[in-house]
């Protein structure tokens, strides 16, 4: 297994040493990644930093590899790669390669990579750039006192084992044989520079760098040494990743020189912040899994163009994105180093934009697969047909931010109306300070014969206004519209009378204007 891996090392390795193109790019040398832990849900952050990555790497023609860094065997959540999987792929954002798409580098799951860090393991310690741990945790623990108690910042090297220092093929240099932590060994520490796609030119002192352990005792690496190893191997040329990795870059830097490997291009992605502008966001500031948004009702188009200005400027007035607009105007240039808001009140607006472009049958489609699921409407009975459906998705969709809207308006009984006779009193009818019903059973009289006029063929919303209209505007139009409004909903707040009257169709509303009729004569007079 080893000899074959370093094999490989040898051929997939050539491309970030400047000895040939990168045989996972897809042909011009982009490969990016996303390469999360298992430890739960996917949380906002991590979802716009694989869309980063993968936009990039569709824009460039290149290669996208989803990741899994499990090595942190503690903090893993069982069921979270299928949940990470589930969750991009809602957003509709592929992989290349992945945990179910082994590439020529092998798995992309680091727990099933373990021979190839030992690889480059053996590698460092060959060179005399890695060495066992000797000490204790309770040893470790008292360095650290020593370093607080002095005022200064602890650096392991400071207190480095003195057989560190010797010749690699020294017999006086005891072997690693796994029991121990193995520990990098900085050769030069000095103050480090490198350059941010985003940040621009950073340094940092030579107090950031120190030797680090590369694999633990339990025989699997650390972050620092794993993802530089599986990066160098799957030819990762872009890193896309949070601030809070900007401290560590200095012992990235120090590896890869270790390594004789050139550095990825760096790309630091600002924080998301919760509304107020005043802290990143959390959980407790109401950041949810991301297939919450999905059951909620949004659109994956919506969030995923949402997402993607949430730290990123197309340098244009323009809000509302397709994928293809999106993946054209990305630019790595066009992120910005400040945080972006996470504007749940923005992200509805946008869903309800990427709403009006969805077809009229796929908005009938979840207006019916959500009332079929509800219990309430299994109790009343109603008859869900998609032809009503259809009818009402119009109405619907003026009255919805996300899908989830549909089940709040049913909580409300605002689709009551459209599926069973209404309940109210004749008062009801009345308008304003109207106090005797005669004139309500006279303007209900009139449409009703108006109305039963209007051939069936023309029953349309604009057919019934245009026939009814003229008769409001001369009596009334309160007094008219809102007895009509009235008798066809229940309801102090409804769609306008024609367009109830269009999803409801002539016989029933006809049929409830006799209702209408039949309450009035039988209420009093006020």
């Amino acid at each position: 297994m080893i000899s074959r891996i370093k094999g490989l090392l040898t051929k997939i390795g050539a491309g970030r040493t400047g000895a040939g193109s990168n045989p996972n790019s897809g042909g011009n040398g982009v490969v990016t990644r996303f390469a999360p832990s298992p430890t739960g849900m996917m949380h906002i952050g991590g979802v716009r930093t694989a869309l980063y990555a993968y936009m990039w790497a569709l824009k460039k023609g290149g290669t996208f590899i989803l990741r899994i860094e499990d090595t942190d065997t503690e903090r893993q959540v069982e069921g979270s790669i299928e949940h990470i999987q589930k969750s991009l792929k809602w957003l509709g954002i592929d992989w290349k390669y992945g945990p179910d798409k082994p590439g020529p580098f092998g798995s992309c799951i680091q727990s099933e990579r373990l021979d190839t860090y030992k690889v480059y393991a053996q590698k460092l310690i060959d060179k005399g750039l890695a060495y066992p741990d000797p000490y204790t945790s309770e040893e470790l623990e008292s360095f650290r006192k020593m370093a607080e108690a002095e005022k200064r910042p602890f650096l392991y090297r400071k207190h480095r084992p003195a057989f560190a220092d010797l010749p690699a093929n020294s017999p006086e240099r005891p072997k690693w044989d796994g029991s121990q932590a193995l520990r990098f060994k900085v050769e030069n520490p000095r103050r480090m520079k490198w350059h941010d796609v985003v940040r621009g030119d950073l340094e940092a002192g030579e107090e950031a760098v120190d030797d680090f352990i590369l694999i633990k005792k339990d025989g699997y690496p650390t972050y620092n040494f794993a993802h530089i190893i599986d990066d160098l191997m799957m030819g990762v040329t872009h890193i896309m990743r949070g601030e809070e990795f900007i401290s560590s870059t200095p012992k990235f830097l120090a590896l890869y020189e270790g390594l004789g490997i050139t550095p990825p291009t760096l790309v630091t992605l600002p924080p998301i912040l919760r509304n107020d502008k005043t802290k990143k966001l959390g959980k407790r500031d109401g950041a949810k899994d991301i297939l919450e948004y999905e059951r909620e009702g949004f659109l994956p188009d919506a969030m995923v163009n949402f997402l993607a200005l949430v730290g990123w400027n197309p340098g244009t007035e323009q809000e509302v994105f397709s994928r293809t607009q999106l993946v054209e105007a990305f630019d790595l240039a066009q992120v910005q180093k400040s945080g972006g808001v996470f504007n749940e009140e923005k992200l509805r607006w946008m869903n309800k934009e990427h709403l009006k472009k969805v077809p009229k049958d796929e908005i009938a489609a979840e207006i019916k697969k959500r009332l079929d699921k509800s219990e309430r409407v299994k109790d009343l009975g109603w008859n869900v047909t998609p032809e009503t459906a259809a009818r009402i998705a119009p109405v619907v969709l003026e009255r919805i931010e996300v899908y989830s809207d549909i089940d709040a308006m049913l909580a409300d009984r605002d689709l009551d109306y459209y599926f069973s006779e209404p309940a109210y009193d004749a008062l009801s009818l009345r308008w304003k300070d109207e106090r005797d019903t005669a004139k309500t059973v006279e303007h209900l009289s009139s449409v009703k014969n108006i109305l039963n006029g209007l051939a069936d063929s023309d029953w349309k919303e604009a057919s019934i206004k245009e026939v009814v209209w003229p008769y409001a505007e001369k009596e009334g139009r309160g007094q008219v519209l809102w007895p009509l409004r009235y008798a066809l909903s229940g309801k102090d707040k409804s769609p306008n009378p024609f367009t109830l009257a269009d999803i409801l169709g002539k016989e029933t509303t006809i049929r409830r204007i006799d209702e209408a009729l039949k309450k009035c004569a039988d209420a009093p007079i006020i």
